[in-house]
């Protein structure tokens, strides 16, 4: 099997294509002051991660009450104008420094989709941040649920059907093995596995998968794998 074989690529946005570690980091060290400074990233990481679990909603609105909650639980200033402005980083929340040139090489050779838990506020906002890439986004607005849940994969699937693409023309790539790949690959898409955090430990600011799946391609970084298509294109 080829890169070069498929159609479509599906894209995790946020932790694939934008760097929310960095954003969630940087935004937490700013807002929390001297009571910020000696956190380790994992510090801030837990917290962050139980907060979202307590408040899933739309990433546009509820991100303040995630602040709100790691705030209370590290000490820090979590008063509503602090929680706030947190709230208007998260739509600020850079892209990776290899995401806009990797996506316009990759558009080249593939219909270019988002997949993102981000709502349709959030997403347009982290799409301008990447240059207006996609041909076709799918977010939780219209799916009703998150991923990992298989119907946001179901969705997908009958979305690029009715544009006339085959399941087996797709390939889901996507940084986090908990929301994507593994539950990706048990529903029988081809993935790719871009392992942002090679090299570190942990899984940082995603949750822990309860095993790690083998996809179908794995990279490092979003460039090496529009390098490895451009490889195959110029063989071909």
């Amino acid at each position: 099997m080829k890169l070069t074989d498929f159609k479509v690529l599906t894209f995790d946005v946020v932790g694939t294509l934008i760097d929310f570690e960095r954003g969630v980091l940087a935004s937490v060290r700013r807002l929390g002051g001297d009571a910020a400074r000696d956190l380790t990233d994992d510090q801030i990481f837990e917290p962050y991660m139980r907060g979202r679990a307590a408040y899933p909603g739309r990433s546009s609105k509820a991100m303040s009450k995630v602040y709100q909650s790691l705030a209370n639980e590290l000490g820090l200033p979590s008063d509503d104008q602090t929680a706030a402005a947190f709230q208007r980083d998260v739509l600020d929340w850079p892209a990776f420094e290899d995401s806009v040139a990797a996506l316009k090489r990759l558009r080249k050779h593939f219909r270019l989709v988002a997949m993102t838990n981000a709502d349709r506020v959030a997403l347009s906002s982290y799409a301008h941040t990447l240059g207006d890439p996609f041909d076709d986004t799918v977010c939780c607005d219209e799916t009703g649920v998150a991923k990992p849940n298989p119907q946001f994969f179901a969705y997908n699937r009958g979305r690029q059907a009715a544009f006339g693409y085959k399941f087996g023309e797709i390939l889901h790539t996507a940084q986090s093995q908990y929301h994507d790949i593994g539950v990706a690959t048990e529903l029988g898409y081809s993935t790719c596995w871009i392992e942002r955090r090679q090299g570190q430990k942990g899984f940082g600011a995603t949750p822990t998968p309860d095993a790690v799946t083998a996809p179908t391609f794995k990279f490092a970084t979003l460039g090496a794998l529009a390098d490895a298509v451009e490889a195959e294109a110029r063989a071909a």
